[in-house]
C-alpha cells in the first residue's frame, strides 16, 4: 500500500510544479512607462496599494531615469492616500535627500508638511482639547509648519507656496495657543519657571499670532508670583504698550498700584477652510 501511495503524492506533486511553471508575470516585458502609465492609472481610480506597488516595481526594475525619480516622487502622495504616513514622510525625505535640485522638489516638502498635521481628529481638537494638554506632543506638528517653511523660504514662486503661507499660518496659530494652554497649566500648577519658558517660546517664536498677549500676561503672572518683581514689571511695561486693554490687567498687580480692570474681550473666532490638496 506504501508504495502506490508515494507514486500517487509525486504526481501530485509534479503537477503542481507543472502548474506553477505555467503562470507568467505579466509585467515581464514592462518597460518603465509601462509601469509609470500603470500606477498613474491605478492612482487615478482610487486603488492606492496598486499604484505604489507598480511605483515600487518600476524603481526596482529601472531603477535610473526620468521615470524612476518621479516614482519616487509620487508614490509619496500614494502613501498618503493610503493612510501611511510614516511611509510617506520617510519617501519625502528620501526624495530630498536623493534629488535636492529637482524642479519639483517643493512638492516633496509640500507633502511632507501635509502628512504631518494630524488629521484623524482634527489638529485644534488635537493639541487644544481635553483634560491632558501638557502631554500633547506637538512634534509632527511643529515638523509640519517647518517643511512648509521650507516651501515658502526656497520656493516661493512654486504652485505650493501660497496654500504652505496659508497652513503656516493656522499651524502658528494652534502650536501657539497649544504652548500657552501648557502654560497656564504650570502656572495653576504653580510651575512658575515652566509657566514662563513656554510663554517665552511663543514671544520668540509665534511674535505675529494672538497668543502673544497670553504670553505676556502669564509671564508677568508667573514673575510676580516668584516674587521677581523687576522682571514682571518689565513684562507689565510691554503688555500695556501693545495691549492697553488686556484683561490680564485684573489679575496683575502692576507697578505703583495700578492695577486695572477691564472689560474682557470677546474673540470672534473665524471658520477656517481645509485648503485642498495640490496634485503634482
Amino acid at each position: 500500500m506504501r508504495f502506490p501511495l508515494f507514486w500517487n503524492v509525486l504526481l501530485v506533486g509534479a503537477m503542481l510544479i507543472t502548474g506553477c511553471a505555467g503562470i507568467k508575470n505579466p509585467t515581464k516585458d514592462w518597460d518603465a512607462k509601462r509601469f509609470y502609465d500603470e500606477a498613474q492609472q491605478a492612482m487615478a481610480d482610487g486603488k492606492y496599494d496598486l499604484a505604489i506597488t507598480r511605483f515600487e516595481d518600476l524603481e526596482a526594475r529601472f531603477p535610473y531615469g526620468r521615470y524612476a525619480q518621479q516614482a519616487q516622487l509620487e508614490i509619496i502622495y500614494a502613501y498618503f492616500k493610503n493612510t501611511q504616513g510614516p511611509l510617506a514622510i520617510e519617501a519625502a525625505d528620501r526624495f530630498i535627500r536623493l534629488h535636492p535640485t529637482h524642479p519639483h522638489v517643493a512638492y516633496a516638502y509640500y507633502l511632507k508638511g501635509l502628512v504631518n498635521v494630524p488629521r484623524r481628529h482634527g489638529l485644534a481638537k488635537y493639541l487644544n482639547t481635553g483634560d491632558d494638554i501638557q502631554r500633547r506632543d506637538p512634534k509632527s506638528v511643529e515638523e509640519a509648519y517647518l517643511a512648509f517653511k521650507e516651501v515658502v523660504e526656497r520656493f516661493p514662486d512654486s504652485h505650493y507656496a501660497r496654500d504652505a503661507s496659508r497652513r503656516i499660518a493656522y499651524l502658528s496659530n494652534e502650536i501657539a495657543k497649544h504652548e500657552i494652554n501648557v502654560a497656564r497649566f504650570y502656572l495653576n500648577e504653580d510651575a512658575y519657571v515652566a509657566a514662563v519658558n513656554r510663554s517665552k517660546f511663543v514671544l520668540e517664536n509665534f511674535q505675529s499670532t494672538p497668543s502673544v498677549e497670553d504670553a505676556l500676561g502669564i509671564q508677568a503672572m508667573a514673575y510676580q508670583r516668584m516674587g521677581l518683581t523687576e522682571l514682571m514689571r518689565g513684562t507689565v511695561q510691554v503688555l500695556e504698550l501693545n495691549f492697553p486693554n488686556s484683561e490680564y490687567f485684573e489679575d496683575i498687580n502692576a507697578p505703583e498700584g495700578k492695577k486695572k480692570k477691564r472689560k474682557k474681550k470677546k474673540k470672534k473666532k473665524k471658520k477656517k477652510k481645509e485648503g485642498s490638496i495640490i496634485n503634482y
